[in-house]
């Protein structure tokens, strides 16, 4: 059976290689630096609380990783039990922030779509 430390680690480097495989250059924190709190560094302007634990306290590790953020920094939580995927929770006020840019992309994608179907651009758009 591995220890909790152990188990910690290595979610710490699952997780830093989802995040490459999913074209960010992340890496443990304390693998270079020692210092405490950066458990994953590599997603610019995220603070990352990772936990890998069959029993956890979600909203335990908000509070770490809200006080742990930088200025500026948006802190989130990327946890899984075994056998099951990655989650992310994060404060909702930074996932409507999120959203809202996800959303102002897909109208520049439409208003870039109707453009190039037409080859003018609508003024109602």
């Amino acid at each position: 059976m591995i220890n909790s430390r152990a188990k910690g680690a290595e979610g710490e480097r699952e997780f830093s290689r989802l995040c490459r495989d999913q074209g960010y250059s992340c890496r443990r924190g304390q693998q270079f630096s020692g210092i405490e709190g950066e458990e994953v560094v590599g997603l610019p302007g995220i603070h990352i609380e990772v936990k890998r634990v069959e029993k956890r306290n979600v909203e335990e590790a908000m509070i770490q990783s809200r006080r742990d953020a930088k200025e500026g920094e948006m802190p989130i939580v990327a946890f899984r039990r075994n056998r099951e995927k990655w989650k992310i929770c994060m404060d909702v006020e930074d996932w409507f922030r999120i959203f809202r840019e996800w959303e102002v992309g897909q109208d520049f994608a439409v208003r870039n779509t109707v453009v190039k179907r037409s080859g003018s651009v609508d003024p109602s758009m």
